[in-house]
């Protein structure tokens, strides 16, 4: 299942859990003087680690990479459509606080809120 590339701007490598090579998709947006930062999970073409359980050392090495500081940034993570007929694969957009409780890590955004992210 190949993610489209209408989901990301570029392939970002990162070392995942034990350091294992994976990768995402990334694209970076700013709207009304916010930074977002868009991984989105590309499922068979990441060898390693998923965006999720990345987690915030994916979000703190997309930041170092890019000169971001963690604390000035939007992180979300997209489950991209696959047109699969599997509802698990439906394109999803969530916003992680990496400072919440499990309970409110993630909070899935609305349709509207993702137009008004990507135009």
């Amino acid at each position: 299942m190949k993610v489209s590339e209408k989901y990301y701007d570029e392939i970002f490598e990162f070392k995942g859990q034990w350091d294992m090579p994976s990768c995402c998709g990334l694209k970076s947006r700013v709207v009304d003087g916010q930074t977002y930062i868009i991984v989105t999970e590309l499922y068979q073409e990441n060898p390693g680690t998923s965006v999720t359980y990345a987690g915030r050392s994916l979000a703190e090495q997309i930041c170092e990479a890019k000169g971001l500081k963690l604390d000035e940034i939007k992180y979300l993570e997209c489950n991209p459509d696959t047109n699969s007929k599997l509802s698990f694969y439906d394109e999803e957009y969530f916003e992680v606080d990496f400072n919440a409780d499990n309970t409110h890590r993630y909070r899935q955004l609305t349709p509207d809120e993702v137009k008004k992210i990507l135009g």
